[in-house]
């Protein structure tokens, strides 16, 4: 799936992930939690990424996020890509523009 993934001290870009559990939890480093953006957009991180003493990555939405984050797409329950438009905004908003 395409999502966005922003990892510690370097700029956002644009990649393909498979939509598997354990390629999830391999890319961000250990338990996924998510926290929802919008009906249709979400932050996947690591659910134990300050108690592991990840190095802080960004803050977005007023929530401070450590480790290697994803931007996905939802759709129900499942995760999916992510829209171009979510891409675009997320993208211009992390880069400052």
């Amino acid at each position: 799936m395409k999502v966005v993934i922003k990892e510690p001290g370097k700029k956002p870009r644009i990649t393909e992930i498979k939509n598997k559990l354990s390629e999830l939890q391999q890319t961000v480093g250990g338990y996924i939690e998510t926290v929802t953006l919008a009906e249709d957009c979400c932050i996947i991180c690591n659910e134990e990424g300050r108690l592991q003493g990840l190095p802080y990555n960004l803050t977005f939405c007023g929530i401070s996020f450590v480790g290697t984050v994803l931007f996905v797409g939802v759709a129900g329950d499942e995760f999916t890509d992510l829209s171009k438009k979510h891409m675009e905004i997320l993208l211009k908003q992390m880069e400052g523009k």
